[in-house]
């Protein structure tokens, strides 16, 4: 093997007394992909940020090149070729594609930023990633997803050595992927050396060659890919054999519609019907950036919508607002919780009361007693462990959505619109999520599922409408679900025949 380019020697790593990382040590060598697995909070953050030098090490060594010292800055991970991309953006919206991409490393000349050439080797980095767009454009105007593709083309424009991706593809169309992966295997030729951390265990096994497995701070596997299987990188991660991922699905009842529309149109969406029942998961799928997202925001009342006819919980017309829509029992929670779904520096028990603050009026007074004993209450019921009174990033990226769940329960909302709920969460959160959704169905709730994680879809849901060019162009039923016949929708195919 090649010598290694960054190494972590017995690093270990602490917040507040508590053991995050204890005496781990990974190897990254040129030309290999090495996955990085556990589940949330096992530690790979804590092991990015050490890496790429936004926290220092309690104990322990970081070589770069054969050399070793107690830790490395920002700077020095910078001027080595590590490059990370998180799985939390740190783009500037105002920004154009452009000068985001060059961010901190413009080129210059006379001591100005030399703009043509800045836009040249953008568009060569854009080019690698297939982003398309026009490089003035702020990235306020993009889509998540092509968002993502900026980031990773941010990372690519300083030409690393090393190159770090957290979830990389969680926000992704199906096409996306592809050219990331092929973009992946250019550079593991080329000898660049790729950390790759993704909670979809068949990117992994598709495309990884090396396998680093954290369980609470400590390392349980680090090997060759070869020769293990998915539930077997599943055994390492949480310590037990997985059991069936997805709960069983039980048919119910008809249900009487809780929401019907007829003629829905919002910006991208066109002339669309739809009707939520109680008791049942609708699922929402198609290739991201089909209107799902104008579709949960305009039934939210968020964006500005018309309708033929409408009717939301027993009442005429559509929600004009988010407040009316939380009136009428709606409840939303967004795909990008840090941005849109949290108050990152607001505790965890204040993120879960949130919703309940409005409906505090005059000279009414919060009963702060009530407060914590109802977010302990919801704590345990959605299994968020640890103190309440600690800011919600501290927590990791499952348990937050934990958080951005729990916080509609007080208000007891029949009508639930959930945003991709499981985005770069770990496995058995999905699992803790998927019973929730079902228990919430089986309640007599209403639950509106749009995803991009097509076997979620097809598991969970009890009928699935897929979205093409802002219309729904299918809707199935159970018995006709299938990934196939989700994908042949979306795709303007044929409809694929569920297997038997």
């Amino acid at each position: 093997m090649p010598a290694p380019i960054v190494e972590a020697r017995g690093v270990s790593k602490s917040f507040f007394g508590n053991p995050v990382l204890n005496e781990v040590s990974i190897t990254l060598a040129p030309g290999r992909i090495h996955a990085l697995l556990g589940e949330n909070g096992a530690g790979k953050s804590t092991l990015i940020n050490l890496l790429s030098g936004a926290l220092v090490p309690d104990g322990g060594t970081i070589e770069v090149d054969g050399q070793s010292r107690k830790s490395l800055t920002p700077s020095d991970a910078r001027k080595a070729g590590i490059a990370v991309v998180q799985q939390e953006l740190s783009l500037t919206s105002q920004l154009s594609i452009a000068e985001n991409i060059g961010l901190g490393a413009y080129p210059r000349r006379r001591g100005l930023i030399n703009y043509p050439r800045l836009a040249q080797r953008a568009r060569e980095v854009c080019d690698l990633v297939g982003l398309d767009e026009t490089l003035a454009t702020p990235v306020a105007d993009l889509p998540l997803g092509r968002r993502q593709m900026v980031e990773i083309a941010k990372a690519l424009f300083r030409e690393p050595r090393v190159l770090i991706l957290d979830e990389p593809t969680s926000s992704l169309s199906a096409h996306e992927a592809d050219t990331l992966t092929e973009l992946l295997r250019k550079l593991r030729t080329s000898g660049t050396a790729v950390l790759y951390i993704s909670h979809r265990l068949h990117e992994v096994m598709r495309l990884c060659d090396y396998v680093t497995v954290l369980k609470d701070g400590t390392v349980t596997a680090d090997r060759p890919l070869e020769g293990v299987d998915a539930a077997g990188l599943v055994r390492l991660m949480v310590g037990r054999d997985p059991g069936d991922l997805f709960p069983a699905w039980t048919p119910v009842d008809e249900r009487e519609p809780i929401v019907s529309v007829s003629g829905f149109s919002s910006g991208p969406l066109s002339d669309i019907d739809i009707e939520i029942r109680r008791g049942e998961v609708l699922g929402i799928g198609g290739l991201v950036g089909q209107g799902q997202d104008d579709l949960l925001l305009g039934l939210y009342g968020a964006l500005p919508a018309s309708v033929r006819s409408a009717s939301f919980n027993g009442r005429p017309g559509l929600p004009a607002s988010v407040p009316k829509a939380n009136a009428l029992g709606l409840a939303y929670v967004p795909a990008d919780r840090k941005r849109e779904g949290l108050h990152l520096i607001h505790t965890i028990a204040w993120n879960m009361m949130l919703p309940g603050f409005g409906r505090v009026r005059g000279l009414s007074l919060r009963n702060r007693d009530k407060e914590r004993a109802l977010a302990s209450e919801l704590a345990d019921r959605l299994d968020i462990k640890g103190d309440l009174t600690r800011q919600v990033q501290a927590l990791s990226g499952g348990n937050q959505q934990k958080v951005a769940l729990a916080k509609w329960m007080p208000s007891d909302p029949p009508i639930l619109l959930l945003n991709d709920p499981t985005r770069g969460v770990d496995v058995e959160t999905k699992r803790e999520i998927y019973l929730l959704l079902r228990r919430f169905a089986g309640e007599g709730r209403a639950v509106v599922l749009s995803s991009s994680d097509t076997p979620e879809l097809v598991h969970i849901c009890d009928r699935v409408a897929v979205m093409r060019e802002g219309r729904i162009v299918r809707t199935l039923e159970q018995g006709t679900i299938s990934e196939e016949a989700i994908v042949a929708a979306a795709m303007g195919a044929e409809p694929a025949r569920a297997a038997a």
